[in-house]
């Protein structure tokens, strides 16, 4: 377990907590960006539907992700056009990343709760039906200064 180094006063007293995180979350914004993400949840689709999509946009450029979602015919290209669109937004104004340079670097879909509801059949039986939900993220990441950073690792 890794240990965080507590900042200390001049008498040798810890700093207060809020002001310690101040200073932690300040120097995490000072960080340079290179990607922005968006995350729908509890969408009514079921996983395995939603994945087929996820899979053809993964790896791409963002415009080309927008122009397969777009003309694809599913009801998940709609919610991922949406979900993709939030994260292109997220990382313009939130990053301020270039829109033009931008890829998705990341795109997954894992499952949501599940709604069970009875199906009665002959003879007194029941069926579950089981209404599945899914989460999906989308993480976009600007090539370029992806780029400027491995070249600075080096």
């Amino acid at each position: 377990m890794y240990k965080v180094k507590v900042p200390r006063r001049e008498d040798g007293k810890r700093v207060k907590r809020s002001i310690y995180h101040r200073v932690i979350k300040e120097e995490e914004a000072k960080k340079q960006r290179i990607e922005a993400r968006a995350v729908a949840k509890f969408v009514r689709i079921s996983p395995r539907k939603a994945r087929s999509i996820i899979n053809a946009i993964r790896g791409k450029d963002v415009n080309e992700a927008f122009a397969i979602l777009m003309f694809s015919p599913k009801k998940a290209a709609r919610i991922i056009y949406k979900v993709l669109n939030s994260a292109v937004a997220n990382a313009v104004n939130n990053f301020g990343l270039n829109e033009d340079a931008l890829y998705v670097s990341e795109a997954y879909v894992n499952d949501g709760p599940r709604l069970k509801r009875i199906w009665p059949r002959g003879r007194g039986r029941a069926d579950i039906i089981k209404h599945r939900y899914s989460h999906i993220t989308v993480i976009v990441r600007d090539r370029e200064k992806e780029k400027e950073l491995n070249k600075e690792e080096r």
